[in-house]
């Protein structure tokens, strides 16, 4: 090892540069050892330059954080310590081991795993007195895994695939944990499929499935006992093989009793299929290298890209695994058919045969593909969708993450040609659908994204597609065929929450509306702070806040303003945040950041308080009196009986008057802290200026009680006085208007209205659901 000042470089007895640093910004001055063990290279100001701690390999030691997006890489074998296939990777939930990017054990799984999915991951870390998943800036666990004390502890990713926790003491090293514990759920535990059994001593045995045989005592894994059969290496492999276009394919059967690591972890490519549909699937995809299918709900899961260890699993399964093969053209031995040169004879009558055989079999190819662009053809007329869908215009390119695909035919058939609507939007139609498994989903049909490539879609619904949240809803599969575009949702059976806050059913109980404005802020937190890309959501509000059963609040159309083009996203923007949720900053073209989203979620909050729309005529309200909606204050209420809210509630807080906001449907049933905590939070959250809005982690931590109520800026939030005044003249415009049996849309022509270009857009009465949702 050399130390100089551009760093530290490592050789071997030849003088063969081995690992160095990575390029400094100046010059080393010194290397330190801190007495936590990290290596650290200082400048002669004494500023680190690098640190071991950032730059984990298999191993992460007490002090040492792992952040999400990072990884720990089990070295090739104990004696190549090269980077092997083997990692652990964090998650904005939980730990996660992975076999070239197939996920195989979760932290979370293991029974001494305790888990609080309230709060987003940030980093890993280990401590005297266990290893812990941290979120909240380190103050709240997410995951939590408690040992035994220890001084010194030390988590490693071991070359076996296992993840271990260790502890030293004056007896040695000892182990605290392992994960996971049966073997057989490391994917090449027994080689290339090597059948791995669990013995009662928890050593696997090995062994070859039946059609198979192998060498498991090297761990070279098991071949096709037949030799007419050879295995394919996948189309995206970097080594050279047989691909499984080249020759013909054959499926070599593992028989029940069998299960895969993956298969735990990843959803059914097709579900209500039958075992040829799905071999078929197998076959027209280069990557894929097997098949498990499950008799009993026809669901289809394709081993794609590697092939790991096969899993006896002795309970009752449906599930009967087949292998890809291909078929030899000749024995791999060269034996049979050869003279004594070696050479190959090649017999007369298949000189003859053979080019007769191949124009036939040509010509019944061609019939064949005539006959299913055919029946396409007809299938698309039917279902009256564009000429220009094509089965494989997705095929061409290849994005990770992307979420299950469906046919557009998949799709028409589960909605009954789209028959039952249940929302619409500026993004378009959502109709109630049922899969073939029974799931009901909700199918939004896009029809304004303009004509945006297919990839760019794609690439955008992967990322999309990625983000886990309890409190966001769940993006279950995409369909783009031609210029068709659909996304597929689970279903919320109780709707939206504007549907449930303002409509004339049930009302909603003021500890449903905490859990939905905690489940809200959740949600927004998680998406601004613990996604791998931060999203801004541009439209929050109670028609894009769904509600599951027991109240519980997820956000939908998070990321989708990312599907517009600049054209339309310029133009979304002007007519995006309908009234009444629009932060300051749209209407100046100033940036638009995470705090946007902060200030919508303050106007949802003050609606979640009154149950009522913030910017609100008398006679659409239920039972708004004077002293409960404070229309003796001349500066929120006019003579027309318009209340803009916002403006009723910046004067109750500066009253200490906060029960005058309560929904009068829940007179009695809520305390004057109750509601001042959630007034207070809204009022931080709608600051004119950004910067002195709260983040949504702190809106959390503050519903949840965690950490001191802020204090509104009465100076920031004077322009709701400026606000309420345009209102009001702008509600005394359209009461003149509606005299005359005229509707008013300010944003139409400037010349209708004395107000303002910005107060135009703002007021606005073209109502939510015309513009963008809900969806």
């Amino acid at each position: 090892m050399t130390l100089t000042a551009k760093g530290i470089s490592i050789s071997d007895e030849d003088g063969n540069l081995k690992w160095s640093t990575p390029s400094l910004d100046s010059g080393v001055g010194a290397l330190q050892l801190t007495e936590m063990g990290n290596l650290v290279l200082l400048d002669q100001f004494n500023n680190t330059l690098w640190e071991s701690f950032q730059h984990p390999t298999d191993t992460i030691v007490i002090g040492q954080q792992l952040n999400v997006g990072t990884f720990l890489y089990g070295a090739a074998s104990d004696n190549d310590f090269s980077t092997g296939d083997y990692r652990l990777a964090i998650s904005g939930s939980d730990a996660i081991l992975q076999w070239h990017g197939q996920t195989y054990w979760k932290l979370s799984m293991d029974t001494s795993a305790f888990t609080n999915s309230n709060y987003i991951v940030e980093y890993m870390a280990i401590n005297r007195t266990g290893l812990y998943l941290f979120g909240l800036n380190g103050s709240a666990v997410v995951v939590q895994v408690v040992l035994s004390p220890s001084d010194f502890r030390i988590a490693n990713l071991g070359s076996s695939g296992q993840f271990i926790v260790r502890s030293y003491s004056s007896t040695g090293w000892k182990q605290d944990f392992l994960g996971p514990v049966d073997t057989c759920l490391i994917p090449l535990t027994c080689g290339k499929l090597g059948l791995c059994t669990d013995d009662a001593s928890s050593n696997p045995v090995c062994s070859c499935p039946s059609n198979f045989h192998g060498g498991l005592q090297n761990m070279s894994g098991c071949l096709p006992s037949d030799s007419s059969f050879s295995l394919p290496i996948a189309c995206n492999s970097t080594k050279n093989g047989l691909q499984s276009n080249s020759s013909s394919v054959a499926y070599l059967r593992l028989g029940y009793g069998m299960d895969y690591f993956a298969n735990i972890f990843s959803e059914p490519v097709k579900f209500g299929v039958n075992l040829t549909v799905c071999q078929d699937l197998c076959s027209g995809n280069c990557s894929c290298l097997g098949i498990f299918y499950d008799n009993s709900t026809g669901s289809c899961y394709v081993l794609e890209d590697q092939l790991g260890s096969i899993i006896s699993n002795t309970g009752q399964s449906s599930l009967v695994g087949y292998i890809k093969a291909l078929v030899r053209s000749t024995p791999p031995d060269g034996k049979g058919g050869n003279n004594s040169n070696g050479t190959r004879k090649f017999p007369t009558a298949a000189l003859v045969l053979l080019p007769c055989t191949g124009f036939f079999l040509l010509v019944a190819v061609g019939f064949l593909l005539w006959g299913r662009w055919r029946l396409s053809k007809r299938r698309d007329i039917k279902l009256g969708h564009p000429s220009s869908f094509s089965s494989g215009d997705l095929d061409a390119f290849y994005i990770p993450g992307l979420p299950k695909r469906f046919d557009y035919e998949e799709l028409a058939v589960a909605t009954d040609n789209f028959k039952t609507q249940i929302g619409a939007g500026g993004f378009g139609s959502v109709y109630r659908g049922t899969l073939p498994d029974k799931t009901v989903v909700a199918v939004k049909k896009i029809t304004n994204l303009g004509v945006q490539g297919k990839k760019d879609f794609c690439t955008e619904i992967a990322i999309i597609g990625s983000i886990h949240h309890a409190n966001l809803v769940k993006l279950k599969g995409f369909c783009a065929q031609g210029r068709q575009r659909l996304l597929v949702y689970e279903y919320m059976n109780r709707g939206s929450l504007d549907r449930t806050l303002f409509g004339s059913g049930p009302v909603l109980e003021w500890q449903e509306r905490l859990d939905i404005a905690l489940g809200t802020a959740r949600g927004l937190a998680y998406l601004h702070s613990g996604c791998e890309q931060k999203i801004i959501h541009c439209d929050v509000k109670p028609e894009n806040i769904l509600l599951h059963d027991q109240c519980q609040a997820k956000i939908s159309d998070f990321g989708l303003s990312k599907l517009l083009s600049p054209e339309q996203s310029s133009l979304f923007t002007t007519m995006r945040g309908t009234r009444g949720y629009l932060a300051p900053e749209w209407l100046t073209n100033a940036a638009i950041s995470e705090k946007t989203d902060v200030y919508s979620f303050g106007m949802v909050l003050l609606e979640v308080v009154s149950g009522r729309k913030n910017c609100l005529t008398r006679s659409q309200s239920h039972s708004v009196d004077d002293s409960n909606s404070g229309g003796g204050h001349s500066s929120s209420s006019s003579g027309s009986g318009l209340i803009y809210f916002p403006l009723l509630a910046l004067e109750m807080h500066e009253q200490g008057k906060y029960l005058e906001l309560v929904d009068p449907r829940l007179e009695g049933r809520v305390t004057y802290e109750e509601v001042e905590k959630l007034v207070r939070v809204a009022l931080c959250c709608v600051h004119e200026e950004p910067g002195l809005r709260p983040n949504m982690v702190t809106v959390v931590s503050m519903l949840e009680g965690g950490m001191p109520l802020c204090q509104p800026r009465l100076e920031s939030l004077n322009f709701l006085r400026f606000y309420g005044r345009r209102f009001s003249e702008a509600s005394m415009i359209e009461e003149e208007t509606e005299q005359n049996d005229l509707v008013l849309y300010p944003q139409a022509n400037a010349s209708t209205s004395s107000t303002p270009s910005d107060s135009r857009i703002y007021y606005s009465y073209v109502s939510s659901q015309q513009i963008s949702g809900p969806r």
